[in-house]
């Protein structure tokens, strides 16, 4: 393998392992971004996390990973067909005298909204934290159909066989649900 050489006016310079050692930790944080989009929003890293769902008989199973977040820090809400995760983790301003030459993790947050498949209650909605992964079980809403009574008017259907009408009536019922 080759190295490249450094071009300068006074001639060529010598390769710097150093210098591609730099390169290459730059090249891998914007694969790291990439795979795990981080946007700027007020003062800290939001990170938006993946979200699984998965639709059962009677239930939704949402899970997502939280990475080094608490549970106490976790917020969930529920809108109508929306669920929203959300946290903040950290001290969102820190002081540079407190000796740090490098802080990478004091503050995170992340915000996340997902239209449910279904519609759940509230009712019996619940969510466990563990080891980072964040699970939500939300309970289907058993929507109850009105059963519809629809009855068929009568109808009258007259034959003549040697001129004797013959007459017949049906009154047809039928439910649905």
């Amino acid at each position: 393998m080759r190295w490249p050489a450094k071009r300068s006016f006074s001639g060529p310079a010598r390769w710097d392992p150093f210098e591609e050692i730099k390169r290459t930790q730059e090249r891998l944080n914007q694969l790291f971004e990439d795979f795990m989009p981080m946007e700027e929003w007020g003062g800290g890293k939001v990170y938006t996390p993946a979200i699984d769902i998965k639709e059962e008989d009677d239930k939704l199973l949402v899970t997502t990973d939280l990475p080094g977040i608490n549970k106490e820090d976790v917020e969930i809400n529920l809108k109508e067909d929306m669920l929203e995760i959300s946290a903040k983790s950290g001290k969102e301003k820190e002081s540079e005298e407190e000796g740090y030459l490098r802080r990478e993790r004091a503050y995170t947050q992340f915000y996340r909204a997902v239209r449910l498949p279904s519609s759940v209650r509230e009712e019996g909605a619940c969510a466990k934290m563990d080891n980072g992964v964040l699970t939500i079980m939300l309970p289907k809403a058993k929507i109850e159909e009105p059963k519809k009574k629809i009855e068929i008017e009568s109808f009258f259907i007259s034959s003549s066989s040697s001129g004797n009408s013959l007459l017949f009536r049906a009154s047809i019922l039928a439910i649905s649900g």
